[in-house]
């Protein structure tokens, strides 16, 4: 699968669980390459617009990697990936 056509699937599911995603001008203070918050109790990823799209996919799917995706419809590579970047838990 081509980055561009998973980022576009990424973007997809984050629509379906309802978590907003935007591109951002990062700079000043606060100098990073994105992540998950949440504003205002609404879930968004912000990322850093200057960003080439495989940086913004690894993003994307470590954000994605927080929620329950077992309902969500996605293409299988893309789903073994995000599962990939899932957050381990400690023991």
């Amino acid at each position: 699968m081509k980055v561009a056509e998973q980022l576009e699937e990424l973007e997809r599911v984050a629509e379906q669980l309802g978590v907003r995603v935007s591109y951002e001008p990062m700079a000043g203070l606060v100098q990073n390459t994105g992540g998950l918050c949440r504003v205002k109790g609404e879930y968004r990823v912000i990322i850093d617009r200057r960003l080439k799209p495989p940086e913004r996919v690894q993003i994307l799917a470590d954000a994605l990697g927080r929620f329950d995706l077992g309902a969500v419809e996605m293409s299988d590579p893309t789903r073994a990936f995000v599962e990939s970047c899932r957050p381990r838990r400690s023991a």
